[in-house]
């Protein structure tokens, strides 16, 4: 009982160095997202055309670093909710359904860890995480990946409507176009964006209700400039064409980063997979020789600080590999 207690200890140290390390990676990311916008206003100013689409443009960069800033500084207060989390993941469903599946799935976890034996303390623990936890991580993922599709297309899309721009089409119908011609998230928020405008909702405003369900840096950038352009009249189509080369910019930069990296991430899962991978043959091989960790005490505790020092050790390698633009 208390070698499965210290496991218990050592597992939540673990989960908890994990959250830390999660949310120092929040940090970075949002610092470098501030980069990428400051990096657009100087797009803006070395554009060589005319002196005063100059100057519109410097004025509109400044403008979106602002609330760009702006933003960041909301995110840091406000911390998303599970209603926003779950907009977010495309899913509109009430909050009622949300609790009523996490229930659901925590009492099958609960059924099934209580056939085996398990200790009390273990199942509390595992059900809790299973009913206030995965499902919370599900909508993360789902979102996140929801967010990687959308800006896949984002660049194409935004060419298209500087295109449509151009050839004088309104903003309003360059939207709409875009939502017809394309697929995913890209036609789901456009659309969205182009129906609301069309009941009434000022297109600012509906590009902004969109940067809250995609909360991308470049989405609210694309937002605040469709609300300075209905506000002033500003040039458009050379911020979007800015807008559309950093993010292409960042796709290269993105895929030469995976390629350089790819034999440090291969040897970081060769050494993290190496220690389970010997237990499992020796289990296989000589089963009462391994069988000393999992029934005598000591043997639990030395499996426990195991278990405890890969993870920290999983950690570690995952932030020295894991190059994010």
């Amino acid at each position: 009982m208390l070698g499965v207690t210290v496991f218990i200890v050592v597992l939540i140290l673990a989960l908890a160095i994990g959250a830390s390390a999660v949310l120092s990676a929040q940090q970075k990311k949002r610092d470098r997202y501030m980069s990428v916008i400051a990096r657009d206003g100087s797009l803006s100013s070395s554009d060589d055309k005319d002196k005063l689409a100059k100057q519109r443009a410097d004025n509109i960069a400044r403008k979106l670093k602002a609330a760009g800033q702006d933003e960041a500084k909301k995110k840091d207060k406000d911390k998303t909710s599970l209603r926003d989390l779950m907009m977010q993941a495309g899913y509109e469903a009430p909050m009622s359904r949300y609790w009523m599946f996490s229930a659901i799935f925590a009492l099958a976890v609960f059924v099934f860890l209580k056939l085996t034996s398990w200790p009390p303390i273990a199942v509390f623990f595992v059900t809790f995480t299973a009913f206030a936890g995965m499902p919370k991580l599900f909508l993360k993922w789902k979102a996140a990946r929801r967010q990687r599709k959308f800006l896949e297309s984002f660049a194409d899309a935004l060419d298209a409507s500087v295109r449509l721009l151009q050839a004088g089409m309104p903003i309003t119908e360059a939207v709409a176009m875009v939502a017809r011609e394309y697929e995913g998230p890209v036609r789901d928020e456009m659309m969205r964006v182009y129906e609301n405008q069309k009941v009434g909702v000022p297109l600012g405003e509906a590009a902004l209700q969109m940067a809250r369900r995609i909360p991308l840096p470049e989405v609210h950038m694309f937002a605040t400039a469709l609300q300075i352009q209905s506000e002033t009249g500003s040039s458009l189509s050379e911020v979007l064409s800015n807008l559309s080369a950093v993010i292409r910019a960042r796709f290269r930069l993105k895929r030469k980063i995976k390629a350089l990296s790819s034999e440090a991430k291969a040897s970081a899962a060769i050494i993290a997979a190496l220690p389970i991978l010997v237990s499992l043959g020796l289990y296989l091989v000589n089963e009462p020789y391994i069988s000393l960790l999992f029934t005598l005490p000591k043997g639990k505790m030395l499996l426990a600080g195991a278990i405890f020092w890969m993870s920290c050790g999983i950690l570690i390698m995952r932030q020295m590999i894991n190059f994010r633009v």
